[in-house]
């Protein structure tokens, strides 16, 4: 029999890899970099709200994602989960080979109104984005809807932290001549993380076909 000890360790330890992964795919180290070349742009308290609304948009995405996105995928759009996270995969690869050799993660025009900003591209994808949506759709099923949840909200919360303190950081970084070489470096994460989705899609389509076991 199951002590209550060991159920409460199991479950802590679930928490906090599923924590943790979802934390890796919002990348918030990613958003260091997003906003300090929104600086010359906007004023710190522009800067503030664009990264305390982008992370309340990305939170409520993902939780709707978490408790409609099987039915979004399969009622609605009649899509199956492998091919959206191969489509994913391939959104991620892209965006990361171009970190990789640009050294640039998101491209803003100076024209652009700060609630747009703060919605797309900031909470859609970067923070709500392929990988963190599939994730929270299928975590649900495998570690339990109330860890998920707790998850994510954890998650973006300490991105939201992190994003407010982003100014800091990058001040830091500079010194140290380590915001590109850090860019890169994320992009070359982002794409990695691409790839695993791509194959986990093509895994999933092998099995569902039968195709493998």
């Amino acid at each position: 029999m199951v002590s209550l000890e060991s159920l409460f360790i199991f479950k802590t330890e679930v928490f906090i890899s599923t924590f943790v992964t979802l934390l890796a795919l919002i990348n918030p180290f990613q958003k260091i970099f997003v906003i300090n070349s929104l600086r010359g742009q906007m004023t710190e308290k522009e800067l503030r709200y664009v990264s305390i609304k982008s992370s309340i948009t990305a939170l409520v995405i993902l939780l709707l994602f978490l408790t409609l996105g099987n039915m979004i995928f399969t009622f609605i759009f009649k899509i199956q989960l492998y091919s959206f996270r191969v489509t994913c995969g391939m959104v991620l690869v892209y965006s990361g080979w171009n970190a990789l050799q640009k050294g640039v993660l998101i491209n803003i025009g100076k024209d652009e109104r700060i609630q747009d900003i703060a919605s797309v591209p900031i909470a859609i994808p970067m923070i709500a984005g392929p990988g963190t949506i599939t994730a929270t759709v299928t975590f649900p099923a495998q570690y339990g809807t109330l860890i998920t949840v707790l998850a994510v909200i954890l998650a973006i919360g300490v991105n939201l932290v992190i994003m407010l303190s982003a100014n800091k950081i990058g001040n830091f970084l500079i010194k140290l001549n380590l915001m590109s070489p850090i860019v890169r470096i994320i992009g070359l994460i982002i794409a990695t993380i691409g790839i695993q989705m791509i194959f986990d899609g093509g895994v999933g389509f092998l099995t569902v076909h039968g195709l493998i076991k």
